[in-house]
């Protein structure tokens, strides 16, 4: 039998909401820190809860998914982050479709992204995903390639608007120094965001210099199990 899970109401999510602010709060960071509701594995219910609850971004990790449920979203629509490892053949069927692209790692994305956005006349707006951990399973370029990946994205008329990172896998307290890398790359390159931080080591994040964290259990609780493999 399974686990019965209360339903996904504003004012359940505007609480859990409040909860992840004084987190922010207390680890040095202020209003200005966006949180990002990432809702990849609930269905549209959770994005019209996180609207509600003042949510204004949501995080998704799965091209079908995302385009599984987005029609299906009553009410007014928030920014849509992409924050997956994305493959090029992807592309095409999410601009237009998604606001900011988060995982961007590699030139041929670059390239691809540049090429679909300009056909469609949608400014593209992107972060680099940079793999400060360097785990061989995380998607990210490597910390030395930052650099001139940003470089190419800028000049194929991309707008890159910050860096993003996943922590190493361990205690919150092991992503310390790749946040403090990436924090560091960020202000070097001039870019105004640093996407960093999740439910178990936001406060880590955010004490090393976040702007945005991604947030889903501690919003939305544990996900239920998916019914067809994502893709």
């Amino acid at each position: 039998m399974g686990v019965l899970r209360p339903p996904l109401s504003h004012e359940r999510v505007a609480a859990a909401l409040a909860a992840v602010r004084r987190r922010i709060e207390r680890a040095g960071g202020g209003s200005d820190v966006a949180v990002l509701a990432v809702t990849k594995g609930f269905g549209p219910e959770a994005i019209e809860a996180a609207v509600a609850a003042g949510c204004t971004q949501i995080g998704e990790s799965y091209a079908q998914e995302l385009l599984g449920k987005v029609d299906h979203v009553s009410g007014p629509t928030p920014e849509i982050h992409f924050i997956g490892r994305l493959q090029s053949r992807k592309v095409k069927v999410l601009v237009g479709v998604v606001d900011v692209w988060q995982s961007i790692d590699r030139p041929s994305l670059v390239d691809e992204l540049a090429r679909r956005s300009g056909a469609a006349g949608v400014p593209a707006r992107v972060m680099v995903q940079v793999n400060v951990s360097e785990e061989p399973q995380k998607g990210g370029c490597s910390p030395t390639d930052a650099r001139a990946l940003v470089a190419r994205a800028t000049t194929a008329g991309l707008t890159v608007e910050g860096l993003m990172t996943v922590g190493r896998i361990g205690p919150p307290e092991l992503t310390r120094p790749g946040f403090r890398m990436l924090r560091a790359l960020a202000t070097e390159l001039g870019v105004r965001h640093c996407s960093m931080g999740m439910s178990e080591d936001l406060e880590v994040a955010v004490s090393e210099g976040s702007t945005m964290v991604r947030v889903g259990t501690a919003l939305f609780g544990d996900r239920p199990p998916p019914i067809d493999p994502p893709k």
